[in-house]
């Protein structure tokens, strides 16, 4: 059975860091891909960053893009987003996904979209405070 499990959430202020993980159990194939959502209130779910393909290739959404990083560690099947200059916007629940290939969907639309994705974790909740 397939288990993806989010950890290090919490609340910090404008201008903070922090780290979320995504252990995966009962799920290791390492060309797939591995990503970020998230969801804030009232608003649509959103790809923020993946890693995918054999190259270990990386997505990130503009909104993101400089501040945040992601990474794999095949080691433990865990997969990161490091977090840092967090803002009020980046409040979300942040999801953790997998699935067989993101890269058709970022190649032809330069996003990340759910329906690539097979298994979700139940997501870990982000609050950046002004």
């Amino acid at each position: 059975q397939v288990q993806l499990v989010e950890s290090g959430g919490g609340s910090v202020q404008a201008g903070g860091s922090l780290r979320l993980s995504c252990a995966a159990s009962g799920y290791n194939s390492n060309n797939h891909c591995m990503a970020w959502f998230r969801q804030a209130p009232g608003k649509k779910r959103e790809g923020v960053a993946a890693v995918y393909g054999v190259d270990r290739n990386t997505y990130y959404t503009e909104a993101v893009q400089g501040r945040f990083n992601v990474s794999r560690d095949n080691g433990d099947n865990t997969l990161y987003l490091q977090m840092t200059s967090l803002k009020p916007e980046d409040t979300a629940m942040y999801f953790c996904a997998a699935g067989p290939n993101c890269m058709r969907a970022i190649q032809a639309l330069g996003v990340l979209v759910e329906i690539d994705f097979t298994h979700w974790g139940q997501g870990t909740q982000v609050t950046v405070s002004s």
